[in-house]
């Protein structure tokens, strides 16, 4: 196993340390301090991030700087069988993310789309890689996810006025009356690129139209009312506070998660929350961000699927006490939690991380005790890999590929979130496929290779016992007898 350093994102939206507004303090600066880093209470932290990603690498504890990308490399043997599905670094970015104000309305670009983004705008769009992403509640959270379905639409058009008169009547009715993906796919990209100064007189209107319900007590606002007047405070007239009509408002308790595949819009709103998604660091903004916004490419890209995300609230794994799973329908990455309670000593204490055929790494929350392998690698070369490890609240640890390993909490727990590779990987006989591949790929190759060196060797023997031309003769008889073959009609 490897001990790992992490780096901590400080974005605008993430919490500070301490308590706010009755909020609790950001789990991302509780994981860096209890890891042994320096924590800034003025600052927000929002993002831990645990991977190979060049915007956020790991380091490798003890190895003096050395990324755990470049170690790797030096140790292809990690991650095991899926280098040939996915390459030669970990398919999955681990993070966790403390959230005080929303992030941008986005999407994740699928795979041809990435490639071809990163190709134009390598600045903006970090890498080709597409970015399927799981969340999962540590905390009460909130979210906007997909496309709301019809009906509910529908009704935001009537209850909305500032909306509909923004998108116009002719697109408004065509959503109403049609309910096709290209009548919501027109209205949304309406809105999307409207005029500033037309939001952001929507928007007024609507929030004194508000208030002025929420003053009299006419009737309670709805939460996607109340959700516009917050989002206002946060990004002032900015039209992301209007699309949140469009799209679904999802609550999650903690323990409950959300998959988005690509080309899906949303924000996450609030909360705290174990993600796990593809390596990849690309993100199409168009709303509630003061960053670039390609709005065009957002809209164009959109899938338009409606209806509310599903949610997963994880499944027991037998044999396995205090372990839950969340299971993407994703290649790249699965999430388990285990949970060993305090004072469990009387029920005993350990657990086990069974052997995967591909890399996995773990985040402690909470409480304290040790990982440790129950059957160390022989052949074991790295220094900087250890048998056993203490763990604390921020400790982070990367277990290479085929690596069993037990879990031993003392009297106050464990709380532990682990990304490994998804085991449909590895059962319906796609890692097989791409090795039958690979190994044909080698074979032509070294062919290939024995066959011009075979050819060389005869040139030379040609040369140096004077029968080079008969063999010129003989290569241009078999040219003519090919070009002279008649072919097929």
């Amino acid at each position: 196993m490897l001990q790992l350093r992490c780096p901590a994102q400080n974005y605008a939206w993430g919490r500070k340390a301490g308590r706010n507004n009755g909020k609790i303090g950001s789990t991302v600066a509780a994981l860096v301090e209890g890891a042994g880093g320096e924590v800034d209470n003025e600052k927000p932290y929002a993002e831990l991030w645990m991977g190979t990603h060049p915007s956020g690498p790991a380091t490798v504890e003890g190895a003096e700087g050395q990324t755990l990308s470049s170690w790797i490399a030096a140790n292809p043997s990690a991650l095991g069988s899926v280098g040939s599905l996915f390459g030669s670094d970990i398919p999955f970015l681990f993070k966790v993310l403390s959230v005080e104000t929303a992030l941008s309305i986005q999407s994740h670009p699928d795979k041809a789309l990435a490639e071809r983004l990163h190709a134009k705008s390598p600045d903006v769009y970090k890498d080709s890689n597409h970015k399927p992403e799981m969340a999962i509640a540590i905390t009460d959270f909130e979210a906007l996810c997909g496309f709301v379905p019809h009906q509910e639409l529908t009704e935001a058009l009537k209850s909305v006025p500032e909306l509909r008169d923004l998108i116009g009547d002719v697109a408004a009715s065509a959503v109403e009356t049609t309910g096709s993906k290209a009548a919501l796919k027109a209205a949304f990209g309406i809105l999307m690129t409207a005029e500033a100064s037309k939001v952001a007189t929507a928007i007024k209107a609507m929030e004194s139209r508000l208030k002025a319900i929420q003053k009299s007590g006419e009737r309670p606002l709805t939460d996607k009312e109340e959700l516009a007047l917050r989002l206002n405070k946060q990004y002032p007239q900015d039209v992301g506070i209007l699309s949140a009509f469009f799209l679904n408002l999802v609550k999650l308790q903690a323990g409950q998660a959300i998959y988005l595949a690509a080309n899906v819009p949303h924000a996450y709103i609030s909360g705290e929350l174990v993600e796990c998604m593809a390596t990849s660091d690309n993100v199409i903004r168009a709303g509630l961000t003061p960053k670039l916004r390609d709005t065009a490419v957002l809209c164009e890209s959109l899938t338009y699927e409606r209806g509310p995300p599903a949610i997963l609230n994880g499944n027991a794994v037998p044999g396995r006490p205090w372990t839950t799973v969340y299971s993407p329908p994703f290649d790249e990455f699965e999430v388990e939690h285990v949970l060993i309670p305090e004072k469990a000593r009387f029920e005993g204490i350990q657990t086990y991380l069974p052997e995967n055929q591909g890399p996995q790494i773990f985040v402690v929350r909470s409480g304290t005790g040790q990982a440790y392998l129950r059957n160390p690698p022989s052949d074991a070369q790295s220094k900087v890999l250890q048998k056993t490890i203490l763990l604390k609240t921020g400790s982070v640890v990367f277990v290479p590929a085929k690596t069993p390993v037990k879990l031993e909490a003392t009297d106050d727990g464990l709380d532990v979130w682990i990304a490994a590779v998804n085991p449909q990987v590895f059962q319906d006989g796609r890692l097989l496929a791409a090795k039958a591949v690979e190994v044909v790929e080698r074979d032509a190759t070294s062919w290939l290779l024995y066959l011009a060196v075979g050819l060389l060797l005869t040139l030379l023997w040609a040369k140096y016992t004077n029968n080079l031309e008969p063999i010129q003769k003989l290569f241009n008889k078999l040219l003519t007898q090919g070009s002279s073959v008649k072919q097929p009609t």
